[in-house]
């Protein structure tokens, strides 16, 4: 387990990413949701991400039910403010937004105290839980002031209130990110696809600010919405079907770590894990096999004569960190 930042939470290195379970791009069961959940504890994630956002709420419901029977203090779950549910009379789906739910409400921007107050509560609700242990503002890309000036002092009072135990901020971008690091006492933020096999952004700036400040850093998005998962014709980068040069940068990847005898998919969390900065690693995962896989390849080892090979050919920048490979055991 790793502590965020200089708060006393926890979380553990490889940690559940609940958009899945809010029925991201397809429907699931509760009971497929619950087995989900179950394999994630027994492979020992005890980190679980989740917001309003996903499944206008889905998540935050079947989350909460699942791991309702957990000991509390077993388990670090964080959840995110600034997009508020109300409901609607409208009809037809969320898939606009990427998930297979009814329109039973929608998404209104809010950064405001207010804002963040209200959104915790219903998140609690939704929950079922009387507190949550990570508070981040949540994409505030064009909200910036907003965030700033009243949701970032509205997370701190909570902070300072004991109601929260840590926040942050969680966006698709290294830029802000870097902003909260260096201009807030934020304990953590997490950074969703720009520090991965395919973009190294945030290794300009929000790492090695986060590093010096002893701010913790989250990464999402490590296989980049499912590019790095599994390359191939079709295959999505950000949410969108992936640009041919990425793919095609995708697919050298793969085959480098073809002759090395490991997979992308291991190569991809090894990387994004190997940072000093990174406390954890957040998966989307849909069903129990996935976190199985997940967790393998997580412990894999990836040969040092890859990481070697990605720098030598340009893959990867020569000041990115990798893992140290493991010493083979010597039977005893």
């Amino acid at each position: 387990m790793n502590r965020l930042g200089r708060s006393g939470v926890e979380v553990s290195a490889l940690s559940f990413g609940a958009a899945g379970i809010g029925n991201l791009y397809a429907e699931l069961g509760d009971e497929q949701v619950r087995a989900t959940v179950e394999a994630a504890w027994a492979v020992g994630m005890r980190y679980f991400d989740t917001a309003p956002h996903y499944g206008l709420g889905l998540s935050e419901r079947r989350l909460g039910s699942a791991l309702r029977e957990r000991p509390r203090s077993a388990y670090t779950v964080s959840t995110k403010v600034g997009r508020l549910l109300e409901p609607t009379d409208g009809g037809g789906d969320d898939l606009a937004n990427g998930f297979a739910v009814p329109a039973t409400h929608r998404r209104v921007w809010d950064f405001s105290a207010d804002g963040v107050r209200r959104g915790l509560e219903a998140s609690l609700e939704r929950l079922g839980l009387d507190r949550v242990d990570v508070v981040y503002l949540h994409d505030p890309d064009d909200h910036a002031e907003q965030a700033f000036h009243e949701g970032y002092p509205a997370l701190e009072k909570l902070r300072s209130q004991g109601l929260v135990r840590a926040i942050g901020a969680g966006m698709n971008q290294a830029e802000m990110l870097t902003r909260f690091v260096r201009d807030t006492d934020v304990d953590v933020v997490l950074c969703a696809g720009r520090y991965t096999l395919l973009d190294q952004r945030a290794l300009a700036e929000l790492l090695p600010a986060a590093r010096e400040r002893g701010t913790s850093v989250v990464i999402g998005g490590a296989f980049n919405s499912g590019l790095l998962a599994d390359p191939k014709p079709g295959a999505t980068y950000n949410y969108a079907e992936a640009p041919a040069e990425l793919l095609d940068r995708a697919l050298r990847l793969k085959a480098v770590a073809d002759r090395h005898g490991t997979t992308l998919r291991a190569a991809a969390l090894a990387f994004c894990a190997a940072h000093p900065a990174v406390a954890s690693v957040l998966v989307g995962v849909r069903s129990a096999a996935e976190v199985h896989d997940c967790a393998d390849q997580f412990a894999a080892t990836v040969p040092a004569a890859f990481w070697q090979e990605l720098r030598d050919t340009g893959l990867l920048p020569a000041d990115a960190p990798v893992p140290a490979e493991k010493p083979s055991q010597e039977p005893s």
